[in-house]
């Protein structure tokens, strides 16, 4: 959820940080307050376009920032980690700046982040819609995945066996069309890769042998300082007067010691294997100074060596074993070439049998999705009968047929498009052309109520959905509106006294005049301050103890809708 939003030096806005709850947020105020202006700011701070236009006259730049609780599931976890942004106690921060140059600057917990990865990150935390914005639910491109969002509990694993297929099947199809490219092309490839395998082939690498040379030539290269420490510690230990010397004079003081009193044979047995550990430390020191020998050819050939083995790398991987796999990679590819005629007929073959079985999986997949696309049908006809659209026909559209196309995609062999009819004896049409907007309000609340269940957005923001509506609709717009909030938090600017008196939480928007300059600020709505503010959005004008009862009837049956 959007746990605190803070706008800085934004439009009309100087400074306001402003903390919100879960369920429904519902922000009012007189026109020209400041409504719309905020959701601007969370436009932007999910990655919408920026303009210089939106910094306050006279500053130098505006600052938007945002701390959202995430859920550990929440896919936004997996795409911060694809970005290498690190999420901790489920708390994430975007934070947006637009100088009055036009210029912005976006950063996700502190790390810095281009505009189309603010967007990517955004849009599973916000989704905002307006009364004529389409947004998901109005791309067509996404109701095929809204559909399978819906029914995921069977439409996931059947389209999980599909997708291991396709894979298969589209690694294999590759593969031919590569094989299948003109004869002069072939003949290219095939002698730069025969050239290549031949040079990797002829320097004879060996596993990690880059970095057992770069340890020698280090060795090498420090000789004198290794041969010096091993020789003075060698000295240090044997001869007269040094260390073996003084231990083996300690012993047999004990040794005198212990003869006399047995309870100094413990300290004579200690010294006694520590002088026979040091004595065999300093026969190894010796046989490493005789071993020891400087070869300034073997540096040579060591530098020559680490030169082919870079050369190497600069063509064909970072590492000995890249280089290594880049190898049996093209020689594979080199075997498939040489027998390309035969290998052609191989994989036509493995594709046919990968047809068959992809055929068989994406009719599954299909007749799932139109046992699903069924009872969407229902569920949504359920909710627009509520908002008193019983007349208005919903239908998932199945474009292509699973049966009679044999065309193939990662998502199977279906693409689904939203159809309805708001007026008997009308065609069914595209979801994304209706133009009413009252009907599209409706729709698009109906829709919500479903998928909010299903697409784990943090936060729902509806900009003036309910203009154009009153009466019962608006009622039933209030407590469509409410129901969204049960499974995301949601934000929505209303002008219906319907709605404000279904909101967990209150905030009027207002402005003021300050030394010349306007103001905006937002107020956290009390009990007494709640009936009065909704007072006023029924009346108008002016507000009287009727339409502060009014309020109150509306406050009173908001909690007994609530309770229910």
């Amino acid at each position: 959820m959007l746990q605190e939003l803070s706008i800085k030096n934004f439009a009309i806005i100087d400074q306001v940080t402003v903390s919100f709850e879960k369920g429904l947020t519902v922000l009012t105020g007189e026109t020209g307050a400041g409504k719309s202006i905020i959701i601007d700011a969370l436009h932007l701070l999910v990655g919408g376009r920026g303009s210089a236009e939106f910094v306050r006259h006279g500053e130098h730049k505006a600052d938007i920032e945002g701390l959202f609780f995430l859920d550990k599931d929440h896919p936004c976890n997996k795409k911060a980690a694809e970005f290498g942004i690190e999420i901790e106690e489920g708390m994430m921060i975007l934070r947006r700046e637009i100088s009055s140059s036009g210029k912005s600057v976006c950063r996700v917990n502190g790390k810095l982040i281009t505009i189309s990865t603010l967007r990517e990150i955004g849009s599973s935390l916000i989704d905002i819609h307006g009364q004529h914005e389409h947004q998901e639910l109005m791309d067509e491109s996404s109701h095929l995945s809204l559909l399978d969002q819906y029914g995921s509990t069977e439409i996931g694993q059947a389209l999980k066996n599909y997708r291991e297929i396709y894979r298969q099947y589209d690694t294999t199809l590759k593969k031919i069309k590569q094989l299948k490219l003109n004869e002069q092309e072939m003949a290219h490839r095939l002698d730069l890769l025969q050239f290549q395998l031949q040079e990797i082939r002829q320097a004879d690498l060996k596993m990690n042998e880059d970095e057992s040379l770069h340890d020698e030539r280090r060795q090498l290269a420090n000789f004198e300082k290794i041969f010096a420490a091993i020789k003075a510690g060698y000295e240090g230990l044997q001869g007269e007067q040094h260390g073996l010397d003084f231990i083996s004079h300690t012993m047999s003081h004990l040794e005198t010691a212990a003869d006399i009193d047995k309870q100094y044979e413990d300290v004579l047995e200690s010294v006694a294997n520590s002088y026979y550990l040091l004595e065999d430390a300093a026969d190894k020191l010796r046989s490493e100074l005789e071993r020891l020998e400087f070869d300034p050819e073997r540096l040579n050939v060591i530098e020559g060596r680490l030169n082919e083995i870079n050369q190497l790398k600069r063509k064909y991987g970072s590492s000995v074993s890249e280089i290594l796999e880049y190898s049996s990679k093209i020689e594979e590819e080199i075997e498939m070439l040489v027998n390309r005629d035969a290998r052609i007929g191989e994989l036509e073959s493995k594709l046919s049998s990968l047809e068959d079985d992809l055929a068989l999986e994406g009719k599954q997949l299909s007749d799932i999705r139109k046992k699903w696309a069924d009872k969407l049908t229902a569920a949504i006809h359920m909710e627009l009968k509520e908002l008193y659209m019983d007349k208005t026909i919903f239908e998932p559209i199945f474009i292509k047929d699973a049966v009679n196309n044999s065309e193939f995609g990662k998502d199977g062999m279906d693409d689904v498009i939203f159809y309805i009819s708001t007026n008997p004896g009308e065609p069914l049409k595209p979801l994304s052309k209706v133009a009413s907007g009252g009907e599209l309000s409706r729709m698009m609340l109906a829709l919500k109520t479903i998928f909010s269940k299903h697409q784990g957005i943090t936060s729902i923001i509806f900009d003036e959905v309910d203009t154009g509506v009153s009466g019962r609709v608006a009622q039933a717009i209030a407590e469509k509106i409410y129901q969204v909030s049960k499974h995301s938090q949601v934000l929505c600017i209303s002008h219906l006294p319907q709605v404000a008196a279904m909101a967990d939480t209150h905030l009027l928007i207002s402005k003021e005049a300050i030394s010349g300059r306007t103001r905006t600020s937002l107020t956290i709505l009390g009990k007494n301050e709640k009936i009065s503010e909704i007072a006023r959005m029924i009346s108008g004008v002016e507000i009287t103890d009727l339409t502060k009862k009014h309020a109150k009837e509306l406050l009173d049956i908001a909690y007994t809708i609530k309770l229910t």
